[in-house]
């Protein structure tokens, strides 16, 4: 298990960005939001199943850090089939109770399993809500088999439990990260993002808030890499082939997952 590494971003290295950021430009600027990770790297070479390499790992999200305080929420798929577990309570409560969790596409079992053991563990149910003792947590997961043993089953309950105790408001760690470990995007080394935006007067009655997102990135053809209106991946033709196994992948082949939050008081 490896510690996250702070990565430099792309306004710190003068690239031209829309918008003003919250003071992390992350999805923390949201009062109460904790972010954590904890990310398996292990082994080189070949695959072998159960052995490595391993490239993976899982990220947590806490939107009203560490007790039971539902927000209003909704969830949307743009297109595709991914996993994603706990929103059809979300579709008939109108609420989230509890953390968001993001592995690779064969963790996401054991990763839900781990959420609700955690927050029972932690009696996070109690004794705000007595007599509550079931959750329904959200999980949501890409596809890292590219880069990892996803055969193997390296996320455990412990790894978890870990980024659900390390999360904090504080600034992100992100890129080859957590849930992010082993992704791939735009042909290019995938993973986790974060940014915010301060909403200003323009917004009307939405000024002085902030929105956040967190993005697991595992998508893309290389030609769309579009950086400040730049698009870079046309640009960049002496870089080595994209990263996959065999061939192009498949037309509308990846995954993207977007959490976004917002301070502004929405129903």
């Amino acid at each position: 298990m490896s510690n996250p590494v702070i990565s430099p971003r792309a306004r710190d290295l003068g690239i031209p960005l829309e918008g003003t950021p919250g003071a992390l430009n992350a999805i923390t600027d949201i009062e109460g939001v904790l972010v954590g990770h904890t990310t398996l790297i292990e082994g080189e070479g070949a695959l072998k199943v159960g052995r490595g390499a391993v490239r993976t790992g899982v990220t947590t999200l806490l939107p009203r850090g560490r007790l039971y305080d539902p927000v209003f929420a909704a969830s949307y798929a743009l297109n595709g089939n991914g996993e994603m577990t706990g929103t059809i309570w979300i579709e008939e409560s109108g609420f989230l109770e509890g953390p968001i969790a993001i592995t690779n596409t064969h963790s996401v079992g054991v990763v839900r399993d781990a959420v609700i053991a955690w927050e029972m563990e932690n009696r996070i149910y109690d004794p705000v809500v007595p007599g509550i003792d079931w959750a329904l947590p959200v999980v949501a997961e890409t596809y890292d088999g590219v880069l990892n043993d996803i055969n193997g089953f390296h996320v455990r309950s412990e790894h978890v439990f870990a980024a659900l105790d390390g999360a904090n408001g504080s600034r992100v760690a992100e890129g080859m990260v957590g849930g992010g470990t082993g992704m791939i995007c735009h042909g290019f080394k995938g993973g986790i993002g974060t940014a915010s935006r301060k909403l200003s007067g323009d917004a009307g009655e939405a000024d002085g808030f902030t929105v956040g997102a967190l993005v697991q990135a595992n998508h893309g053809a290389r030609r769309h890499f579009t950086v400040a209106g730049v698009p870079v991946g046309r640009e960049l033709t002496e870089l080595p082939v994209e990263i996959h196994k065999s061939g192009a992948p498949p037309p509308g082949s990846g995954s993207i997952i977007v959490v976004v939050a917002t301070d502004a008081p929405l129903l």
